[in-house]
């Protein structure tokens, strides 16, 4: 059975002084019925791994280069995060798409790289304001959803997050019935790309302003496995709460 699944995304955010937040955690939570992901900046992953080793905290990266190596300056390969420690890494997120640029077809390639690192692809997806208004939101998830998975992609080496970009960061959330709506037809549409019954072994997580007091409702909505976190996981008083609310 799935474990639901707490993921914390630092974004260029952190030093060394950060780690103290990853500590308390590991303090706390020191054997949760859930799993729990730290993204730190790529300059912590490897003091993260150290110490978080003995605990069952998971470090992952915020994203990877599509080439396991060569003459790509100021980019990490996904064998490099590998060796740092990292056991997953974000991929596709609002804010490569938009700042970078990157596109669905070249998330996918970063997601085999990901795969070919034994490394967990996060893969995220979601809608601007303009197309959630324009009712385009499905039509968009479907194609980011169709162009982001490679081939052989399961729910053993991926997990989805469903993020609206006008949710990331404002205070603003999509109504309980609106992120149902999404899970339950990436749900199926997964099922109709792998087979019947593939979508139930993948994770689900929504993000977008989670914080400890709307987490237990968002957690309580429909194929919902979970949640990928902001600025509420800097802070383990903030980002704790909503660990405790997804185990319960």
């Amino acid at each position: 059975m799935k474990r639901k699944l707490a993921a914390g995304n630092w974004k260029m955010n952190g030093t060394t002084p950060s780690l103290a937040e990853l500590q308390a955690l590991v303090s706390v939570h020191k054997t949760p019925s859930v799993d729990i992901l730290i993204c730190p900046p790529a300059t912590l992953i490897a003091q993260a791994a150290g110490i978080s080793a003995d605990s069952t905290i998971m470090i992952g990266a915020q994203d990877c280069h599509a080439a396991a190596s060569g003459a790509h300056t100021g980019d990490i390969s996904a064998p490099m995060l590998a060796d740092a420690g990292a056991g997953a890494v974000i991929l596709g997120h609002s804010e490569r798409r938009e700042n970078h640029n990157e596109t669905s077809d070249l998330v996918a390639k970063k997601a085999l790289a990901a795969h070919a690192a034994s490394l967990i692809a996060l893969v995220c997806l979601g809608e601007t304001l303009a197309q959630r208004e324009g009712a385009q939101t499905l039509d968009v998830i479907a194609d980011q959803l169709a162009g982001s998975l490679p081939d052989g992609t399961t729910g053993a080496n991926t997990v989805i997050a469903y993020e609206p970009i006008w949710a990331i960061g404002t205070g603003l959330t999509p109504s309980l019935e609106q992120i149902g709506e999404v899970h339950a037809f990436i749900r199926s549409r997964l099922d109709d790309r792998f087979g019947a019954g593939a979508a139930q072994d993948f994770r689900l997580l929504y993000g977008g302003s989670v914080k400890p007091e709307n987490a237990a409702e968002i957690f309580a909505t429909s194929n919902v496995d979970g949640a990928l976190v902001g600025g509420a996981s800097l802070k383990a008083d903030d980002f704790s709460p909503i660990i405790n609310a997804l185990e319960s």
